[in-house]
């Protein structure tokens, strides 16, 4: 089996999966500015299974992205050994990657995701059917922790990594929150930097990388082998490429809005090129990242919310100065 993971030069920059962003074209606009691996958003097994068209659609990968990874998340290891097999055969993607880490309360409320970590067992049986339904290689993604249904215990991550030891488990991307507070509370580094002496394999760190010096200062913190960016990189699909000319100089510079506005032009066209119309209704939340801080940026959100034409999307941005 080819593990891509060895081949990545380290420190490794990854696009973190995320539920309505992660997709295609966004995916690809991160791979041309500079992000050595991208996840796709989070695709349930049970969906997958019955080969769902929209589910296909939604998997739907392209060599432009590579190397890319496709995300699972659900509850059922016999579903996620059929999952795991469609990805192999018909999406055929680098690598796939089980999600024991979704705060979500439709997600982690019906037992996916972080809640994950309260049944060791069955995680492991989750683990070893898609290795074996795939012979892709397998990541993880989780949190720190989460509490018991009844609050009397604390289920760690590790606990999870030292269950699954003697499976090949080729990455484990770790966000440094917990269940219970999953987007407010500090980032734990100290937890990711610990989380070293139980795994042995590739370390991503996750959770509160907003900036190039942000994720220098997590790899220094952590002394894991890369990080993966999430929330930072809405609106700014370059921090890819400025965190790489700051590891290695020290310092970047800023894009000027024309800079901006050229990548977002290049996101909307892939949209379009790639989902047809209905891709340039799913960037608009994207287009307002894009112009976020800029002096004038209010005055045009409620026109980019509602346009629909390549066109448009195009002379609005041009109107917007920087």
């Amino acid at each position: 089996m080819t593990n891509f993971w060895d081949k990545l030069k380290k420190p490794i920059l990854a696009l973190s999966p995320m539920c309505g962003v992660t997709d295609l074209p966004f995916r690809t606009i991160c791979h041309n500015y500079g992000a050595d691996v991208v996840y796709s958003e989070m695709i349930m097994v049970q969906a997958l299974a019955h080969k769902g068209k929209k589910t296909l659609e939604m998997a739907k990968i392209s060599d432009d992205e590579r190397p890319v990874i496709i995300q699972l998340g659900g509850n059922d290891p016999e579903l996620f050994y059929q999952a795991a097999k469609i990805v192999a055969e018909e999406i055929r993607p680098d690598g796939i990657d089980i999600n024991f880490g979704c705060p979500a309360k439709k997600v982690a409320g019906h037992g996916s995701g972080v809640s994950l970590l309260r049944d060791l067992e069955k995680s492991y049986q989750i683990i070893q059917a898609t290795i074996e339904g795939s012979k892709l290689p397998v990541s993880l993604k989780t949190r720190t922790q989460i509490k018991s249904s009844d609050k009397s215990k604390i289920h760690y991550s590790w606990e999870l990594i030292d269950k699954v030891k003697d499976l090949p488990i080729a990455a484990l991307m770790i966000h440094g929150r917990s269940f219970e507070a999953p987007w407010i509370e500090e980032v734990d580094y100290n937890y990711i930097k610990e989380i070293r002496s139980h795994f042995k394999g590739i370390l991503i760190a996750n959770g509160g990388i907003d900036s190039p010096a942000k994720a220098k200062e997590v790899l220094e913190l952590t002394g894991a082998d890369g990080v993966g960016i999430g929330h930072g990189v809405y609106g700014r699909p370059w921090i890819f490429k400025q965190s790489k000319e700051y590891l290695k100089n020290g310092k970047t510079d800023d894009l000027t809005w024309p800079e901006k506005r050229k990548i977002a032009l290049e996101h909307a066209k892939l949209a379009f090129e790639i989902k047809g119309p209905h891709g340039l209704v799913e960037l608009r939340k994207q287009l307002l990242w894009y112009i976020k801080g800029l002096p004038n940026a209010t005055d045009y959100r409620q026109s980019l919310v509602r346009l629909d034409k390549l066109e448009d999307i195009e002379k609005t941005l041009e109107a917007i100065d920087g």
